[in-house]
């Protein structure tokens, strides 16, 4: 897992049809700042909303920073269709003396929302975890307001394991419940198998 984890951080980018994602890297904070283009998008984020280019270049400072300690590996989203900046999602809580990760930190423009990408997203991050990482468990969790999230999750065929309550003082002062749903091993095939079909279909 290490060893594939450092050949992702020295520039391999994972691509599909209309998604690519690429390691995070400071040249892309504009694109970032213009891609989060309403704060609605950070609702439910613990950190409060990047909205002028110094704050998103802290933002994506801080991203390379627990990358560095080996902590998360964050992305950047591209819209093939556009070539320009769509979102971010990254890895983190990584474990590999467990073969175990999490996939967050999940945003999207407004104008690709129920659009393919998302799916997509979750496809490549899923695949490289289980096919290359070696992964036997990779969870996902979510704010537990976040209803539209949470059916989303489901939607990919995770398995909703139950509600962490007080999980986490957001950057508000608000104290949110986390809902954890989670992949593992065996149940891979059957949800590459959805996740493709849904792709095909679109």
């Amino acid at each position: 897992m290490q060893e594939s984890l450092a050949a992702l951080a020295n520039g391999l980018a994972l691509a599909g049809g209309r998604a690519r994602l690429e390691l995070m890297r400071q040249e892309h904070a504009p694109g970032l700042l213009a891609a989060l283009d309403t704060p609605a998008l950070w609702r439910y984020m613990p950190t409060q909303p990047p909205t002028t280019l110094s704050m998103m270049s802290a933002f994506v400072d801080s991203a390379l920073a627990q990358q560095a300690a080996g902590i998360e590996v964050p992305f950047v989203i591209f819209d093939t269709s556009t070539g320009k900046i769509c979102g971010s999602t990254r890895y983190l809580d990584m474990q590999p003396a467990h073969r175990a990760l999490e996939i967050g930190w999940t945003w999207l423009s407004t104008s690709v929302q129920r659009t393919s990408i998302n799916t997509e997203c979750k496809l490549l991050l899923l695949r490289f975890a289980f096919d290359v990482l070696h992964c036997v468990r990779v969870q996902i969790k979510c704010d537990g307001r976040n209803v539209q999230s949470q059916n989303a999750i489901a939607r990919l065929g995770a398995v909703r394991e139950g509600v962490l309550r007080n999980q986490r003082i957001l950057w508000d002062g608000y104290i949110r419940d986390a809902v954890y749903f989670s992949i593992i091993d065996r149940e891979w095939p059957m949800v590459r198998e959805g996740l493709e079909s849904k792709l095909a279909a679109r």
